[in-house]
């Protein structure tokens, strides 16, 4: 079960405490202090999050936050720097579960048709076949940077040391040669 103390209203202890633990980082000063607190932030953010166990979780997390925060900011005041780090907090968590949609799988992944695995093997040999001899189609500069870039992961300083071709150069070859590549595929895949 989670404890919660009453805030107190003595803003002076409040003073000392924080004080005490910014000059010697010593957490059971700091949990003191927070301790002091934790009903007002547990409200704060139940307010927010309008869950009982998450606001819990909330508690526990901006307590972690505090101990990164608390010698980091000028604090006058306390309680009521504590309860819009608690706040900011909550919306945080609010706008991250937000840009969190559900996608289901079956919009990632395409299933084939036909799931037996030797005929997707023959397929893909077919492609592979198919864009080697594409790669082959390539006129050699376009041929050499593509390769190197994208079958042996080389960047474009090690292809440039590598072939003598200046940097502008490399980056001109393998923007064309993917696009060369890649017009060269599809008509292969039309074909078939």
């Amino acid at each position: 079960m989670f404890a919660f103390k009453s805030s107190k209203k003595d803003s002076t202890q409040d003073h000392e405490l924080l004080q005490q633990y910014q000059e010697t980082t010593d957490l059971k000063v700091l949990g003191d202090l927070y301790q002091r607190h934790t009903e007002m932030v547990y409200y704060v953010c139940l307010r927010y999050l309008q869950d009982p166990e998450l606001s819990k979780d909330a508690v526990m997390n901006i307590f972690e936050e505090l101990i990164y925060k608390v010698n980091k900011q000028e604090i006058k005041d306390f309680p009521r720097w504590l309860y819009v780090l608690s706040k900011n907090h909550c919306l945080m968590y609010l706008r991250s579960k937000k840009n969190k949609s559900q996608i289901s799988l079956d919009e990632f992944v395409k299933y084939p048709e036909d799931l037996h695995q030797y005929e997707q093997h023959d397929e893909k040999e077919e492609q592979l076949t198919a864009m080697e001899g594409c790669l082959e189609k390539l006129p050699d500069k376009q041929q050499q940077s593509v390769r190197l870039f994208f079958l042996e992961e080389k960047c474009y300083k090690e292809i440039s040391d590598s072939t003598g071709y200046s940097l502008n150069e490399v980056k001109s070859y393998i923007q064309n040669g993917k696009r060369n590549l890649k017009n060269c595929m599809e008509a292969w895949n039309e074909r078939q």
